[in-house]
């Protein structure tokens, strides 16, 4: 007779399902979301204080002295970091503050650079300089209101010193008025002009083609 043999099924052992709660997750306390307010506050702070200072600030024009290149009320934002690494040029807009009183912003436009001469005489501005001995009659297709006729002077600029002046000439109390700007008190430049929105741009009111 065979040998029989004999296999035993091996039935795996089957334990009740028992679900597991997950704990519920602690509800922050009053003064943990204070300390993460204070703590993002002072993240904030620590960003947008230095860009405010150093890199760009919000500026609004006030008065018609750039009209028609900017008008009243528009919001611009101020590059405060180029002039940092390189010097204004003619035909660009800058923002600095008044000599007279500090306490004020204004926005002009550079017509005369440092160690120049600047020549106004009836409804044109003259540049002397080395490159130009015998004298640059500055086309300014940005000015669309011009004085009748300029106070006649000539004036010498020193090496840190911008002879500025607003687009609409004849209301622009500018550097025909309380002389040439001093280096010291330029902020920056227009960087870009978010309102009105149909008005939006990028360097807006810069011409550089002379």
């Amino acid at each position: 007779m065979d040998n029989e043999i004999k296999t035993e099924e091996i039935k795996p052992e089957i334990h009740p399902y028992v679900p597991q709660h997950k704990p519920e997750p602690e509800e922050p306390s009053k003064g943990s979301a204070l300390w993460d307010f204070i703590k993002f506050a002072a993240i904030t702070l620590a960003i947008t204080i230095p860009f405010r200072m150093y890199v760009a600030q919000p500026f609004v024009v006030s008065g018609e002295s750039m009209d028609s290149t900017f008008a009243d009320g528009q919001y611009l934002y101020v590059d405060e970091l180029s002039y940092r690494f390189e010097k204004p040029i003619r035909g660009e807009v800058i923002i600095f503050k008044f000599p007279s009183n500090t306490s004020r912003d204004l926005i002009k436009r550079v017509v005369g650079l440092p160690g120049e001469t600047v020549e106004l005489k009836k409804d044109s501005v003259t540049i002397y300089n080395k490159e130009y001995p015998q004298g640059l009659v500055l086309d300014e297709p940005y000015v669309t209101h011009k004085s009748e006729s300029y106070e006649a002077k000539k004036t010498v600029l020193a090496d840190d010193e911008y002879y500025v002046l607003g687009d609409n000439r004849p209301v622009s109390y500018d550097s025909r008025g309380w002389g040439p700007l001093k280096a010291q008190f330029i902020i920056g430049r227009p960087f870009v002009r978010l309102l009105p929105v149909s008005s939006i741009s990028l360097f807006p009111g810069e011409y550089t083609d002379y």
